[in-house]
Formats: C-alpha cells, sequence, structure tokens
C-alpha cells in the first residue's frame, strides 16, 4: 500500500518513509476514527520530525482525500508506520518509554519528564485509551488540564500537538 504516491515502502505490517536520522518522539494514534485530525497531526509529525505510529483498525483509510487535504503536500515529510495491534509496537520497542495520555490521567502532562525518543500515544476520539491500559501505568499516564466544565475534552490534533511541543521543549529541541 503506498501513501501519497511516492516515498513510501510497505514493510510487514508498517507503512513508512525511508529516513536516516533519529526522530525525536514518536506519536501513537490507536484506532483513529477521524480523517482530518489524523492528518493535522500528520502535518505536526513533519514539521518536527516525529514519527507518527497508526495502530490498529483506522476509521478511514489512508488514501482518504479529508486526511489528504489536511496534510496537505506534507506527506512527503513524515514517517508513517502502521502497526495490527498496540502489543505489536510494544513488542517493536522493548525498551521504550511510552506515555498513555486521558482526560482520566491524574497527572498533567507538564509533570512529566520526558525523554528524546519517548512515544506519545493517543486513544480514539469517541472512547480514549482504554481503562486496563491507563490501570497498568498510571505514572506513565497524563492528562491535559481543562479549565472550563462545560468543555469534556480537547480535539485529538490540539491535544497531541500540545504535548509534543512540551516534550520538545523540555528536551532543547525547539531551538530557543
Amino acid at each position: 500500500m503506498l501513501l501519497s504516491g511516492s516515498g513510501y515502502i510497505a514493510a510487514g505490517n508498517m507503512l513508512r518513509i525511508m529516513t536516516t536520522s533519529h526522530p525525536p518522539f514518536h506519536i501513537v494514534l490507536i484506532e483513529p476514527e477521524i480523517p482530518p485530525n489524523t492528518g493535522n497531526i500528520a502535518r505536526l509529525c513533519g514539521a518536527t520530525r516525529t514519527v507518527l505510529d497508526l495502530v490498529g483498525k483506522l476509521g478511514f483509510s489512508i488514501d482518504d482525500k479529508h486526511l489528504k487535504r489536511a496534510g496537505l503536500d506534507y506527506w512527503h515529510t513524515v514517517e508513517i508506520r502502521q502497526w495490527a495491534s498496540f502489543a505489536e509496537i510494544r513488542e517493536a520497542f522493548p525498551k521504550a518509554r511510552f506515555w498513555y495520555t486521558s482526560k482520566k490521567s491524574g497527572k498533567s502532562y507538564v509533570q512529566a519528564e520526558f525523554l528524546p525518543g519517548d512515544f506519545l500515544v493517543f486513544g480514539k476520539e469517541s472512547l480514549g485509551l482504554p481503562d486496563d491500559l491507563l490501570q497498568r501505568h498510571p505514572e506513565q499516564s497524563l492528562r491535559i488540564p481543562i479549565l472550563s466544565p462545560s468543555v469534556r475534552s480537547l480535539n485529538l490534533a490540539n491535544a497531541a500537538a500540545i504535548i509534543l511541543y512540551e516534550a520538545l521543549r523540555q528536551t532543547g529541541q525547539l531551538g530557543e
């Protein structure tokens, strides 16, 4: 399967662009449902040299025009990997650190101490991450504080940007 026509290769269950540098971070989307969210996150990943890992059943086709429109002409800059399951990505990176995001988490993302190469994991838009996953990893579970009781959650692409840029800031990768 090809993404956007060039630069991508199929490798088992992964779709990816060949790169030679080490990515600062990975954004992991588990079963994303809304094409423009994933497209916007792909653009974010392209801008920051972050790998985008797509896990499980997607709620759209990789060829979706809304997905591509949101990513615009940045697809060639994004290293995208597709995984059949979350267990598969954990198996492929046994020593990696994973941060799990949820509005149910007790720890704010600003309390995390990010390291280059960390995996930032986000659940599907309608359900978030499974409770049992969060319960198994309470110290690695993060939330973005929402100050208004009338707002139940943030948009997935906004949440990914907030946490990724904090991780980049903490690790000195913003060229300040």
